[in-house]
């Protein structure tokens, strides 16, 4: 029997929306996989940093760039043992910077996604997909990326119809 696993990086604290900073006790990508779940049978992990990032928005995304410009890979709380089990992966993520969050690509790269399928989701507040969906292709080479949803973070609680459809139309639902 097919089993997906949810895998996403999701940040709360201070966010930008719209033009405007908020704090958010959870994360617009985290909202996203919530309505997913109650939508598929998944397991989930979240991908968390040992030394997370600032909870202040405008030191967060200084700390991000660094970490883009030095292509650093994170230190994670923890990384499932095996993702043998699973045939699909749906890999959820802010935009930062034009692409997923370092954290991620240390999740990707520690795993042989060789056979399976991986459906990118990205959350942001207009720069779509970025190059994450060509950086996937790279850090998960054998695997099957379908095509990505972007989300828009501000508007994360009502897309469930956007979620649904996507899902339904990649065998998910």
């Amino acid at each position: 029997m097919a089993k997906t696993l949810i895998a996403f990086f999701s940040r709360a604290d201070e966010n930008y929306f719209s033009g405007a900073m908020r704090y958010v006790k959870v994360g617009n990508t985290e909202i996203v996989v919530n309505l997913m779940k109650d939508m598929v049978s998944a397991d989930t992990f979240k991908i968390e940093m040992k030394n997370p990032y600032s909870p202040v928005y405008m030191t967060c995304i200084e700390q991000a760039k660094k970490d883009l410009r030095e292509k650093a890979r994170p230190e994670l709380v923890s990384c499932p043992e095996s993702i043998d089990e699973y045939d699909t992966i749906v890999l959820a993520y802010p935009n930062y910077w034009g692409t997923m969050p370092m954290a991620v690509f240390t999740f990707l790269e520690a795993f042989d996604f060789t056979g399976k399928t991986i459906l990118p989701l990205c959350t942001n507040e207009g720069s779509g997909m970025g190059a994450s969906e060509r950086d996937i292709k790279k850090c998960a080479p054998g695997a099957e990326l379908k095509r990505g949803l972007s989300i828009t973070g501000s508007e994360a609680a009502n897309s469930g119809g956007s979620i649904q459809r996507w899902l339904s139309a990649n065998g998910l639902i």
